[in-house]
């Protein structure tokens, strides 16, 4: 595995030794080879194979310092399988679609989805840190888009047109893979549109690349008269290591809302005790647990399904064990329904 030398500027910013900052370095010199990340996590040629095999149009791709999260030998390890390619994508179930949330009918103009009332939400970015093997917009139609900011402009046209929207969701892809001189140039158009009153900034890149929380990103986030959220995407207690719990810390240390999102997945968060002691940990690092999401079912993804029964029965488990504040909404997400329908 590769190492990157970093220091820390006057700012307090962290930097590699070629001046860039430390988070593009490492989200530049991701694992991409599943015989490397095989060879990584201690798993033999053989499971390579069969990785490469598998990952068809969605390639690996996880940052190393995910990777160095993996325990090693292990292959059911619950943060290896939700990146690494495995035979049983290749079924397909009818049921398991390309666009399971009906994206495709929710598209108002590019990059611009409206699902919900008074909330907008502008696909950033195609790009991701990290490939989640579940991911519902694996199939999503990035490429056809122009890229950024002219792939905002007309989404920010529509936004201005419309009183009734008060928040902006940026979502992707990733919008954290972008740099923060665009994102906060994409703030401030945001905060000139005199109706809206939040920005939500949907990502995973704090959980898989935490070096991505920088003086720059608190500074665009604190920077307009928007009310900023963050909502970070984490699935198992083993993603939160040290490193994420500073970047984390940072966060909500600036003054910034932080919740929660996972997905409920069949061999990685299913279990009662993985489940309560990533919520646990959330709330002693002061995450809010916001949604467990039933799987949306996209094609590649169903041998991650739970059945609903069982999630109901961990949400109540959950319930008897932890404070009411520390369990998260268990939801499913239907195309064309006004809201989220809740579970349990």
């Amino acid at each position: 595995m590769s190492t990157l030398a970093s220091q820390t500027d006057p700012a307090g910013r962290a930097q590699t030794a070629h001046g860039h900052p430390r988070w593009r370095e490492v989200l530049a010199d991701p694992v991409t080879d599943p015989a490397e990340l095989c060879r990584l996590v201690g798993l033999g040629p053989p499971v390579a194979r069969a990785a490469a095999r598998a990952q068809g149009s969605f390639p690996l791709l996880a940052p190393r310092t995910y990777v160095a999260r993996i325990r090693p030998g292990d292959p059911e390890d619950p943060l290896l399988l939700q990146v690494l390619p495995r035979p049983c994508e290749l079924n397909q179930p009818p049921e398991f679609t390309t666009d399971p949330l009906g994206e495709a009918g929710a598209a108002e103009t590019c990059g611009l989805l409206r699902k919900y009332p008074g909330r907008a939400l502008i696909v950033a970015t195609g790009a991701c840190a990290v490939h989640c093997r579940f991911c519902f917009r694996r199939h999503f139609p990035y490429a056809s888009s122009p890229k950024p900011p002219r792939r905002w402009d007309s989404a920010l046209k529509r936004i201005a047109a419309d009183p009734s929207i008060r928040e902006v969701i940026l979502s992707g892809g990733d919008p954290l893979t972008l740099d923060d001189k665009l994102l906060a140039g994409l703030a401030q158009r945001l905060a000139r549109i005199r109706h809206l009153r939040r920005l939500r900034l949907h990502t995973r890149t704090p959980i898989v690349i935490p070096e991505r929380v920088t003086d720059e990103l608190l500074g665009w986030l604190r920077g307009t008269r928007l009310t900023p959220i963050v909502v970070v995407h984490v699935n198992h207690p083993a993603e939160l290591d040290k490193g994420v719990a500073a970047a984390l810390a940072r966060l909500v240390d600036a003054g910034v809302p932080v919740l929660s999102q996972s997905v409920l997945l069949r061999g990685v968060n299913d279990r009662i005790d993985a489940l309560a002691g990533l919520y646990e940990r959330l709330v002693e690092l002061r995450v809010m647990p916001y949604y467990l999401h039933q799987l949306d079912r996209v094609a590649g993804a169903a041998h991650f399904e739970v059945p609903e029964s069982t999630g109901r029965a961990l949400v109540h488990q959950l319930r008897a064990r932890l404070p009411g504040y520390a369990v998260p909404r268990y939801v499913r997400e239907t195309p064309g329904e006004p809201n989220k329908r809740l579970l349990a």
